[in-house]
């Protein structure tokens, strides 16, 4: 496989990298010696020399990303490097990679995110030249926009610090695939899209994200071997790290999503894309009746508030309102007619393509009998931006809702075998937190993967010396009324004995929410509260915030690390089981037991083992880190299944009496 032209280059062996007394013994780290990192990286060269398959767990602290990077570029061959999540595609880039420089020499690595994060220059000069911008502060956003992108080399939105996460103007003129014109586009040349393609081609190690790449997958399987789909070029192997996350990434790729805000872009972009060309007198009406009839058809959906809610009754939903979903295909097969008769125009068949697209996957939304498919809806409000100041704008927002219809696929492990694992020579899975029990088989059965070698690494960390697990007595079962308040006293009581620097990490906003305002009241302590601020906000206050107490979800159970003693406890409320009700899960704890399965067991504690042991692990992130964790919930202990979740922990020292939490932090004071 291209691109280089000299396969090993100088670069050491692994030995003469890793080993006692080695480059990275020698190097600006401080360093220890880790046979685990050693190890690992060997079984990844093997892998690659072989072409087969790998999966390792590695502990936190393995130091894993050098022991795939350095046998990656060894092969001399393209490797693609797959993490969960922008922040780890970022930590690898601008901080991994640079090091690994200083000790190898310069490496050819490109990093390519989705094509929402680029500037798309045509839409630019579209709407400088029909501008329709909604208030001060859009043509504010677009004044900086247009100034950047005079010098701008990669048209990352990233560059543009003051432009609010969620501008409406940058939903205008990002570069996302259903509105490209691709080679027949009158910038493409100086795309940005088309040089990150000229980048990737040239460079031995391509940097993306897990969105990304299955982004990419599902627009070439679409295009079924189309040569310009997609923007990854073909690769020797994949490494994807954070591997646990796959199996949910990959379903919302090999599914679908039809939103009414999609309905209001595609309107949007054929009035500002179309508007003075020849032929397009008649566009603006249609445009105009495919907005009012989209809003008709969300509104009439059978949702009974927000949330995600299955759509079992599509059947029942074509008898009684049958007429909002066909008014709504006839608009959209009248736009496509009259789009296809401009193919003079330049961006018209891009645009047609579009409509029909979104024709297509409203029909298989509506009329499907996809086995394999679970039909459901979300309303969501819609997220702000920096306006958030303004309370007229924000009372607005807070009527602004979001509605998706959803096709997700219940099982996506033939998927993967077939598109993934047969297709590509290698592929390496690592994570922190593959195994149950010390064992691989519920995440291989999950994401088909059949044939592979098995490697488990453990933590370079000292855990019974690091860490104490904390399981509070006499703890009501979550489920009981009683539960909050009991749960209220025992945070209570262990924030007072590490002087706050925690994180009480909860599995729903309700929870959070509930905890929150029984605590606020009697800590002394600054408590930071999710949602209050933009994650990556909230989590630099909590850095440079003294006994700071962050209360989190979801986003904060993983990919969050924060080193030294302003972190030294992790409170977790209860089990992080999935909620049974969720659309999505519903489904595929169907689909098991009607195989003969038992889907609380084969699923459902399998998947809570490995959320929980992504929360704790945000703990101790180094050598020199010491903390507590606190378990709330009675299960672990009383209940059968329990024992599953202990024994798939690191080797954590326990107890259940809160004298040696405060003796661990006396201990930690003295020294």
């Amino acid at each position: 496989m291209p691109p280089t032209d000299s396969p090993t280059r100088a670069l050491p062996t692994l030995h003469e990298f890793f080993a006692p007394g080695g480059i990275l013994a020698r190097s600006s780290l401080p360093y220890e010696y880790r046979p685990g990192q050693l190890e690992m990286a060997k079984a990844v060269e093997r892998a690659l020399a072989e072409r087969r398959h790998l999966i390792v767990e590695a502990g936190t602290g393995t130091g894993k990303t050098l022991a795939y990077l350095l046998p990656a570029l060894r092969t001399g061959q393209r490797i693609i490097i797959s993490t969960g999540t922008k922040a780890l595609q970022d930590q690898l880039y601008f901080r991994d990679v640079p090091f690994l420089e200083t000790l190898v020499g310069e490496l050819r690595v490109c990093y390519m995110k989705g094509r929402a994060n680029y500037l798309c220059r045509h839409k630019l000069t579209a709407l400088r030249n029909q501008p329709i911008l909604s208030g001060l502060e859009e043509i504010d956003q677009y004044r900086q926009i247009s100034e950047w992108e005079q010098t701008t080399e990669s048209g990352d939105r990233a560059e543009l610090s003051g432009l609010p996460e969620s501008s409406a103007l940058w939903q205008k003129l990002d570069a996302r695939t259903e509105a490209c014109l691709g080679s027949t586009c009158p910038d493409y040349r100086r795309c940005f899209i088309t040089e990150m393609r000229r980048k990737a081609l040239e460079s031995d190690i391509i940097i993306v994200n897990h969105h990304l790449f299955f982004a990419d997958l599902a627009v070439k399987r679409e295009a079924a071997g189309a040569p310009d789909a997609g923007i990854l070029p073909e690769a020797a192997a994949v490494v994807f790290d954070e591997a646990h996350e796959l199996e949910d990434v990959a379903s919302s790729y090999f599914g679908l999503s039809v939103s009414n805000i999609r309905f209001e872009e595609l309107a949007r972009d054929t009035d500002v894309l179309l508007r003075g060309k020849e032929g397009a007198e008649s566009l603006p009406a249609l445009t105009q009746q495919l907005r009012d009839r989209a809003r008709m058809f969300f509104a009439g959906l059978p949702m009974s508030g927000d949330g995600r809610q299955p759509f079992a009754g599509r059947e029942e939903f074509l008898e009684t309102e049958g007429d909002l979903y066909l008014a709504v295909r006839t608009t959209l097969q009248r736009l496509e007619a009259e789009l296809d008769g401009m193919k003079a125009v330049d961006e018209a068949p891009g645009l047609r393509k579009r409509v029909a697209r979104l024709r297509s996957e409203l029909e298989f939304l509506l009329e499907s009998s996809a086995n394999n498919m679970v039909f459901w809806m979300e309303r969501r409000i819609s997220a702000g931006g920096s306006s958030e100041r303004s309370a007229a704008r924000s009372a607005f927002r807070a009527q602004s809702r979001t509605t998706f219809l959803q096709a997700t696929p219940i099982d996506v492990s033939e998927l993967l075998f077939e598109l993934v694992f047969d297709q590509i020579p290698t592929v390496v899975l690592t994570s922190a937190t593959l195994t149950v029990q010390g064992g691989f088989e519920h995440i291989r059965k999950r994401l088909g993967l059949s044939e592979a070698r098995e490697l488990v690494v453990p933590s370079h960390f000292k855990y019974g010396e690091q860490a104490l697990l904390y399981l509070p007595p006499e703890m009501p079962d979550p489920r009981d009324a009683g539960f909050p308040e009991a749960a209220a006293r025992c945070i209570q009581r262990v924030l007072e004995i590490t002087q706050g620097r925690a994180f009480c990490l909860f599995t729903s906003y309700a929870q959070m929410r509930d905890l929150y305002e029984r605590l606020l009241p009697v800590l002394d302590f600054p408590i930071l509260l999710h949602g209050s601020a933009p994650r990556k906000a909230l989590l630099e206050q909590f850095r440079a915030t003294p006994n700071a107490v962050l209360f989190g979800t979801s986003s904060f159970w993983q990919g969050v690390d924060v080193q030294g003693e302003a972190l030294s406890c992790v409170i977790i409320d209860r089990l992080p089981f999935a909620v049974p009700s969720d659309p999505v899960v519903s489904a595929r704890m169907k689909a098991i037991e009607e195989n003969g399965g038992k889907p609380f067991f084969d699923y459902q504690v399998p998947t809570a083992v490995l959320t929980l042991k992504q929360g704790f692990g945000r703990l101790i992130r180094s050598l020199e880190d010491r903390g507590v964790l606190v378990l709330l919930d009675p299960r672990v202990r009383t209940k059968r299944y329990g024992q599953t979740f202990l024994a798939s922990l690191p080797p954590y020292r326990m107890t259940a009496t809160i004298t040696d939490v405060e003796e661990f932090f006396d201990d930690e004071h003295r020294s």
